[in-house]
């Protein structure tokens, strides 16, 4: 069957992982005061980092409207398409929006929409999940409900070593922020069943968040030994490679990758900011 994997640029890949798969991706587009951010292959991502250090105002981010998924969707009999949490992106509707319309051309075709529940590192594991059942041979019906499942079960964590994004946005009160900042208080974060954002644990400094986030691995974690753990970083390489080699140590991974932040995952991690999903 001629499948075919859709993803929103918040998942974050690797060109070997892109090509393996055979990925192809709808961006979001980013705006941090006067400048404009397209998030494909072509973006800058140190100019995105400068722009919203030098910014007062928080990112703005926009979904791609149902045309990009529509042109995507043309192109394949048999489609499976990872978008950004419903409850944190308008890409999940507009992909669904995108399907409605295909099905008015082309009856026969599927195309099977998952809400991941999370962002950036979550979306990988899924489109890696996906990637793998196609390389098995599984039928689409069984690459649907296995697929199902592993989001059900899916754990998305992360560190933030920036609050500057969350305090601009008011998602953290400024007065708030800032102690939390003198204090060098660095939140650990997840994602609900809901696929909103909450806190899971606080340490003061990196380091000791960052062995805070390797200690909830074990926590949240079942079956690890059957299970590929996803590092994503944003400009924070020697992070996630301690990750990788502490979390090979202390649990039975399957195996272990490592992505960078691509634009929205940058804008939601800030500089140093790391994500894991499993």
């Amino acid at each position: 069957m001629d499948f075919k994997i859709i993803v929103d640029s918040c998942c974050d890949l690797t060109e070997e992982l892109r090509k393996r798969f055979n990925i192809s991706t709808a961006p979001l587009s980013i705006d941090v005061g006067d400048v404009h951010f397209i998030d494909d292959e072509d973006l800058d991502r140190e100019g995105l980092l400068n722009a919203m250090r030098n910014s007062s105002d928080a990112p703005k981010t926009a979904s791609p409207g149902p045309g990009p998924f529509l042109d995507l969707y043309r192109k394949s009999e048999d489609i499976f398409v990872v978008t950004l949490s419903k409850e944190l992106s308008a890409t999940y509707q507009n992909a669904i929006l995108a399907k409605d319309m295909l099905m008015e051309e082309a009856e026969d075709k599927l195309v099977k929409v998952f809400n991941s529940f999370s962002a950036s590192a979550g979306e990988t594991m899924i489109a890696y999940k996906l990637g793998e059942l196609i390389e098995a041979g599984f039928k689409r019906e069984e690459i649907i409900e296995k697929t199902e499942k592993y989001v059900e079960e899916m754990q998305t964590l992360f560190v933030l070593d920036s609050l500057d994004n969350l305090i601009k946005a008011g998602r953290m009160g400024r007065l708030k922020g800032k102690i939390a900042s003198f204090f060098n208080i660095k939140p650990v974060l997840g994602a609900t069943d809901e696929g909103t954002i909450t806190l899971v644990d606080k340490a003061r400094g990196s380091k000791r968040a960052v062995r805070k986030l390797i200690d909830k691995i074990g926590e949240k974690g079942e079956n690890l030994e059957e299970k590929v753990l996803g590092i994503a970083h944003c400009n924070a390489l020697d992070k996630a490679e301690f990750i990788k080699k502490q979390a090979s140590e202390k649990y039975n991974f399957r195996e272990i990758i490592i992505v960078e932040t691509a634009g929205i995952s940058t804008v939601y991690a800030n500089e140093g900011g790391i994500v894991l999903a499993f």
